[in-house]
């Protein structure tokens, strides 16, 4: 996969499974969203194989057949003045209306049950326009989930989201893979939301994956301290009982001296 005939990533596979969480890390530069902006075709490989759902060949699918296998969420995605959260939504049915535009006959209920599931069925009718960028990340979900793929991919999906709704939108991700064995596809900066969320990570450093595997198997400090030049610890929460990693810097002990009587 290559920008301008500079080879971005090599010799990458990716495999995505349903009911599944699978999360890229790597630092920037190293090839997540160049990946994930391939499998989702924004992006033309000089080179690649995709298999979605028995087709030999999705590079080749028509942009509405791939559509039905294939939902793409990014970060920041503008939305047009002047849409109701509904209209929103309706674009996901997009692959399944005729040439002319006409609805088809289950897109009604499709968009009733993307609402609900998003929780944003209560303000269906309000401008879009109109909310919070985490009320709006959740309405673009619910376009994806209208789509009724069997792919979902987030290219960094909690990016200028404040906590409370980044925690909301991973833990709606999780349900979606649970509960309706969507195969989910993400891109994330955040090793410990990463941790939390994943089947699955895959491990990228320079365009070519370094390790595919469980959190604790992918995640260890060694791993993570060669890939991000940087020292970075990695332990058990007790709280929660999952990984937790920890960057250490210069000033990491400041804290310390600060608090430490003399």
């Amino acid at each position: 996969m290559a920008y301008e005939d500079v080879d971005v990533v090599h010799d990458a596979a990716l495999t995505l499974r349903p009911g599944e969480v699978t999360v890229l890390v790597g630092p920037n530069g190293s090839g997540k969203s160049t990946l994930l902006r391939t499998i989702s075709r924004l992006q033309k490989p000089r080179t690649a194989t995709l298999v979605i759902d028995g087709h030999t060949d999705g590079l080749a699918l028509s942009l509405r057949d791939f559509s039905r296998h294939v939902a793409l969420l990014t970060q920041g995605r503008p939305t047009p003045g002047g849409l109701t959260v509904r209209d929103v939504v309706e674009f996901g049915r997009y692959p399944y209306r005729g040439r002319w535009g006409k609805t088809d006959p289950d897109g009604r209920a499709a968009v009733d049950r993307a609402l609900a599931l998003t929780g944003v069925a209560g303000f269906a009718d309000r401008g879009a326009e109109h909310l919070s960028g985490g009320q709006l990340q959740r309405v673009w979900l619910a376009s994806c989930l209208a789509q009724e793929t069997g792919v979902l991919l987030l290219d960094e999906p909690t990016t200028y989201l404040d906590l409370r709704y980044q925690v909301e939108l991973l833990d709606l991700v999780r349900d979606l893979a649970d509960d309706h064995g969507i195969a989910v596809g993400a891109v994330l900066h955040d090793l410990d939301q990463a941790a939390a969320v994943a089947d699955r990570v895959v491990l990228l450093h320079s365009g070519r994956v370094v390790a595919d595997g469980s959190p604790r198997d992918v995640l260890t400090g060694e791993r993570l301290t060669d890939t991000y030049g940087i020292r970075i610890e990695v332990d058990t929460d007790p709280l929660t009982g999952r990984l937790r990693t920890r960057a250490i810097g210069r000033h990491h002990t400041r804290s310390e001296r600060l608090t430490t009587p003399s």
